[in-house]
């Protein structure tokens, strides 16, 4: 597997200096933040973000992520002028030879928490989950604003879409997907592009609307419909992993050969449709790293593989999730199993 590290560009306080010396470290995932999402990213950009990569001993060995446009997950008239955007853009991606690219289908939101810096009892801090207080939240209302959400809208832009998702059920929401995949997964075969569609996070509805990467019912499906090894999924512990009723290890089994990036971090269930992200380690939560670990070398994932969404520890301050300390410790431990592994079937 690739241990690789998320970086958020030049304006990421973890930067590229830090990042390079956690021991074991090859890849950098990352994107180009500043181009609208539907827009087509330029090959000069592309460039310019491997090459600062490059300089540091790294590679950008997966984009995270080209945003999918609202009109295409609402299905929209007008999906296919941004459909053709996409398909142009993988076609600069190859180019500069990006060879994985993760994205979503969430409609509107990405990743949603109830609190960005809850407790933990060692005196750290994480991402928290509480299910009755976002049950009880607006979204319209600006009192949460999350890293990864698209804040381009207006007010009333945003009011629009959400009312419009309200009469889109879940299974005209994965029709969309399909549709989308249609199009987008014979360009990604022609340039030689895995396509790692990333869980709903969490994998459930929220804030009324639909969400379809959830489980391995609806992974199957997806797979299916569309049946190339180029569509493929990422593999994220903890965005499946949230929901009790998740086996992760079934999940790994019903996709293998079609899993082409992973995400690992552990979290700790506290309640129904709720969770703590805690600690890389398995007995700091509620899954088993070990095991998944174990599952995807079973099935022959070789790919790039990061830790995800680190405690905030020792007096770091950043971006939510995504300090420097914890991820490094958590790298450190997810190559520790990985060595561990490796060594036992050289025996």
């Amino acid at each position: 597997m690739e241990m690789s590290f998320r970086w958020y560009g030049k304006d990421d306080p973890v930067t590229l200096d830090k990042i390079q010396q956690i021991p074991g470290m090859l890849g950098i995932v990352s994107a180009i933040y500043d181009i609208p999402v539907g827009d087509v990213w330029p090959f000069e950009k592309i460039v310019e973000l491997r090459q600062s990569i490059e300089n540091h001993g790294l590679k950008l060995n997966v984009i995270e992520s080209v945003p999918v446009h609202e009109d295409i997950k609402m299905g929209l008239d007008s999906r296919d002028q941004w459909i053709e955007n996409y398909k142009e853009t993988l076609r600069n991606l190859s180019k500069a030879g990006i060879k994985t690219v993760c994205y979503n289908f969430m409609p509107v939101f990405d990743w949603t928490r109830s609190q960005l810096d809850a407790p933990l009892a060692d005196g750290s801090h994480s991402l928290l989950y509480e299910d009755e207080k976002i049950k009880g939240l607006n979204p319209l209302s600006g009192e949460l604003a999350l890293p990864g959400w698209d804040l381009s809208y207006q007010k009333d832009d945003l009011r629009k879409i959400i009312d419009r998702y309200q009469i889109i059920s879940e299974q005209q929401l994965m029709d969309n997907l399909i549709y989308f995949l249609e199009e987008v997964v014979p360009v990604a075969e022609e340039e030689d592009i895995m396509l790692a569609i990333h869980p709903d996070d969490p994998p459930w509805p929220i804030f009324g609307l639909p969400r379809v990467i959830t489980n391995k019912t609806n992974v199957e499906y997806m797979l299916n419909a569309v049946d190339s090894p180029n569509n493929g999924i990422t593999f994220c512990t903890g965005s499946y992993g949230a929901n009790p009723d998740n086996d992760l290890l079934d999940i790994i089994e019903a996709a293998k050969g079609r899993i082409h990036f992973v995400h690992a971090r552990n979290v700790k269930w506290t309640g129904d449709l709720s969770f703590q992200e805690t600690a890389h380690l398995s007995r700091d939560g509620s899954l088993d790293i070990v095991d998944v670990l174990q599952k995807l070398n079973e099935v022959g994932f070789t790919g790039p593989i990061r830790p995800d969404h680190g405690r905030m520890i020792w007096g770091e301050e950043g971006r939510p999730g995504y300090g420097l300390y914890d991820r490094a410790l958590g790298a450190t431990y997810l190559n520790g199993i990985i060595e561990t592994l490796d060594k036992a079937e050289e025996a």
